[in-house]
């Protein structure tokens, strides 16, 4: 492999630098795309990447996976003090984006396919579990551009099921940028796009953004968001049979239009059963196994490729890696909103694990004086209610340590007043069908957006009262007054930081709380 300057400017790239860091495990063994190569990253999750140079049918390609699921490799990729770092990276990348390139040429042009487009042939995509209707490609980043986005670019992970060997199903977020092209252009013209596998990891973290689109309009520059926050433009190229653009540095690129006249199901089984919200398809972002629905149309009228072996970049859904992706600018996105509307009083925003990507998030709170309070509830609210999929908001203040949930369910515990400090927002709303929760509400009736309701997201408020913020004083042990060591020597010191159970009380220790 090529190397650059700049490891993070394609995906090869940064598989050498993940070699370069000894974070890199290769296989010669073939693996099998259905189900082995997901199962093995589940073995591996949080972990080095994994490069499979021989996949099983496809001897001319390879899978890469775990690419992005350490914070310290993110943070020396895009080049961080720390991982917190990384949203308020990406939250200046909103606000100052980088406009993409036009090159003449690319990489992923080196070989082109327009007569008897196979999709299946060349793509090795991956299953998740024994339950999916079939390999699925869900590492796919589809790329609209010009006036079919308002003169703008947009970039977004949609799933898709090749039903045939070149037509596919196309599921849309509603609410998304995708879903105001959909409706944009509904029953009156194709819609000319990309799906581009194998881009460079900015572009896969700006794909997953769950929230930006209310902070973006309708025709700004997503690629210029993933160009400011790797540090220098994305590199894109015209595409060969499509009026678009593709992602220059890609590895595959499906060239194609989207059909709002013509809708495909995402498995057989729905079909068959003309049932939607009903059969499985792979796991989606809230940890449960998703569910198959009818869906727009994709049509292939190109396949573009590197030489070069093409590397599919298998993204594992609710795994460390897709949980990087989607996290970072989520809470960035959040994290702008919330100064948005009050200016300075959200710090720091957080979603940690439990809470699934788009499902909740905690907001950091510093009250400044007296007629800053109650401004964490409309912050709250405001989210809740346009964030689809969210369920649960939760303000504490600066002394609570939102990356440690013992801290957030302390603050919980001992600040919420039941009477006034929890409450529902947005109840009988548009839900979201990736939530199961929100999916039943509609019984007897199919599961689909246009019958399902929002139960309303429940705020938590466990900042304490401004009046009264001095009954809430910590207690801080004198931890500097005294050396450790002096006492029980450095090893046996060492020792014992090694066995503190759990974090919280490593983390109390260090501050003396």
């Amino acid at each position: 492999m090529s190397q650059t300057r700049e490891p993070a400017r394609s995906l090869r790239e940064t598989i050498d630098f993940l070699r370069s860091k000894g974070q890199l495990l290769e296989s010669a063994q073939a693996v099998d795309p259905n189900v082995g190569v997901i199962a093995l990253q589940k073995h591996f999750d949080g972990g080095p990447g994994l490069l499979f140079n021989d996949v099983k049918g496809y001897p001319d390609h390879r899978i890469v996976t775990n690419v992005i699921a350490r914070e310290d490799i993110l943070t020396k990729l895009f080049p961080c003090d720390s991982p917190r770092e990384l949203k308020r990276r990406f939250q200046r990348a909103l606000t100052q984006p980088v406009a993409p390139r036009l090159v003449e040429s690319a990489p992923v042009q080196e070989v082109v396919i327009t007569d008897d487009v196979d999709v299946w042939r060349e793509v090795p995509m991956v299953s998740h579990t024994f339950e999916d209707p079939g390999r699925t490609l869900g590492g796919g980043i589809t790329c609209v551009t010009g006036r079919h986005f308002w003169g703008g670019s947009h970039i977004a992970f949609n799933r898709m099921n090749f039903r045939g060997k070149d037509f596919s199903s196309f599921q849309i977020s509603p609410g998304s940028h995708g879903d105001m092209i959909a409706t944009e252009f509904y029953r009156k013209e194709r819609v000319p796009m990309t799906i581009n596998i194998g881009v460079p990891p900015a572009v896969t973290i700006t794909a997953s953004s769950a929230f930006d689109y209310l902070l973006l309009p309708k025709g700004s520059d997503e690629l210029g968001v993933a160009g400011a926050f790797q540090g220098f433009p994305v590199d894109v190229v015209r595409a060969k049979t499509v009026d678009a653009l593709a992602i220059a540095e890609s590895e595959i690129v499906i060239e194609g239009y989207l059909d709002t006249e013509e809708k495909v199901w995402e498995s057989p089984l729905a079909e068959e059963d003309n049932a939607q919200g009903q059969h499985p398809f792979h796991p989606e972002w809230a940890g449960y196994m998703g569910k198959a629905y009818r869906t727009y149309k994709f049509t292939a009228t190109a396949i573009t490729r590197r030489a070069d072996r093409p590397i599919y970049h298998a993204l594992g859904v609710h795994m460390q890696e897709v949980h990087n992706a989607c996290v970072i600018p989520r809470e960035a996105a959040l994290l702008e909103l919330a100064d948005r509307i009050e200016p300075g009083l959200v710090t720091d925003v957080h979603v940690p694990w439990a809470m699934t990507e788009w499902g909740g998030a905690v907001f950091q709170v510093k009250k400044r004086r007296q007629r800053d309070e109650g401004a964490q509830i409309n912050i709250m609210d405001t989210i809740l209610a346009a964030s689809r999929g969210m369920r649960v908001a939760i303000t504490v203040d600066d002394d609570i340590d939102i990356y440690d949930l013992n801290d957030v369910v302390w603050a919980a515990t001992t600040r919420v007043n039941p009477a006034t400090d929890v409450h529902r927002v947005a109840i009988g709303g548009v839900g979201q069908t990736f939530q199961p929760g929100d999916r039943a509400s509609a019984g007897a009736a199919d599961w689909t957006a246009s019958n399902i309701r929002f139960p309303g997201g429940v705020c938590i408020d466990a900042t304490a009262p401004f009046a009264y913020r001095d009954a809430f004083d910590r207690p801080t042990y004198p931890i500097d007054a005294v050396d450790p060591a002096t006492f029980f020597g450095t090893d046996a010191v060492a020792s014992i930081r090694r066995e503190q159970a759990g974090q919280w009380l490593e983390r109390l220790a260090a501050k003396g709380l």
